[in-house]
């Protein structure tokens, strides 16, 4: 005789019932119809007055439940609920205004020649179909090559040192890294310029405006790969010191290639920093029309840079072109974030 089991229905207390789900319905009603009375015959007006007043009618609402069932806690969870989800509301939807407005009106602006063609033979009153965005592209990656030079070494270096030499300096240079994070870009770009462009280049160009990205890149390099390089554990050290090797030959062998994917991470970021840099470009490289391949001579076109004159020329096509240039500036951050959060899942894994 065999015996047959049953296996019984785990139960969800999570879940709400039948009936505390009409409840919920109804508030919502209650909330929606609330704030289009309130609206309608009081003097706010717009859809941010309907926004605000739903959500503090259904948290009104939500606390009379909790004192009619005499549900304290559950009323005070509703509650909760309602503000964090206000809250919440109220980060994601100018963000995703922004995003919309960036996309619609900058779509108008793509054509087959955008990232083809440069400026040096359209005007502003142009059809959209003539000039592109080439060389504020070549301008945008040979700013940022140059700054990478500088700035990646040197990042690395540092967070080296205040991760694994840890002398004398380290409070201070931490304090430097932590304190030039916060320069605004506009700070570094008057330096560069009073330093270098007054008194020795005599000239705008790429290479002094990489410079002003230099000071603005290293702090956020410096600060990720600490971080990163924190996060390796002593016992990979130890292992490689007790095989005899040197601090350095340890950690240029073992600790480097072990935050390998952190220390990309940092860079991604660092670039993410920098692409999109308006004040130090307008100072410093002149924004030219055309593409120039030598960021030591001659003015050096950008996306910040191009967008801003775009703006400024104030025709139609030509702010359709700055809409594009937009665009395109925000795939590019955006696609350097992803790729930034890609890497370090993969280094948590």
């Amino acid at each position: 005789m065999t015996q047959s089991y049953v296996t019984p229905k785990p139960s969800r207390p999570w879940r709400p019932s039948p009936r505390e789900k009409a409840i919920n319905i109804s508030l919502i009603v209650a909330s929606v119809f609330s704030a289009y009375t309130l609206v309608a015959v009081t003097e706010m007006k717009g859809k941010l007055a309907y926004f605000f007043v739903f959500f503090a009618a259904l948290a009104i609402f939500n606390l009379i439940r909790g004192v009619i069932t005499k549900d304290w806690m559950n009323g005070r969870d509703q509650f909760s609920s309602v503000i964090m989800l206000l809250g919440m509301t109220i980060v994601i939807l100018p963000t995703a205004s922004i995003l919309y407005t960036v996309f619609d009106r900058g779509r108008r602006g793509l054509h087959a020649g955008l990232l083809t063609n440069d400026m040096s033979l359209a005007t502003p009153s142009d059809p959209i179909t003539s000039g592109g965005l080439l060389h504020a592209i070549v301008g945008t990656f040979l700013l940022v090559a140059v700054a990478l030079l500088v700035s990646l070494p040197i990042g690395i270096l540092t967070a080296l040192y205040l991760t694994e030499i840890k002398g004398r300096f380290t409070r201070p240079i931490r304090f430097l890294v932590q304190a030039m994070s916060g320069v605004p870009s506009i700070v570094a770009g008057l330096f560069i310029l009073s330093s270098v462009v007054y008194t020795v280049t005599k000239s705008y160009s790429g290479l002094v405006g990489s410079l002003a990205l230099t000071i603005l890149m290293i702090p956020t390099i410096a600060r990720t790969a600490e971080e990163v390089l924190n996060l390796i554990p002593n016992d990979l050290r130890e292992a490689g010191v007790a095989l005899g090797g040197t601090q350095w030959r340890t950690v240029a062998m073992g600790v480097i290639p072990a935050a390998r994917s952190g220390l990309i991470t940092a860079l991604i970021l660092g670039v993410a920093r920098i692409v999109g840099e308006t004040a130090p470009i307008l100072l410093l490289t002149g924004g030219g029309d055309a593409v120039n391949f030598n960021p030591a001579q001659g003015a050096m076109g950008s996306l910040p840079f191009y967008i801003w004159k775009s703006f400024l020329l104030g025709t139609e096509e030509s702010i359709t072109r700055g809409w594009a240039g937009l665009l395109v500036l925000l795939v590019l951050v955006l696609s350097l974030f992803l790729l930034a959060r890609f890497l370090g899942s993969r280094r948590t894994k």
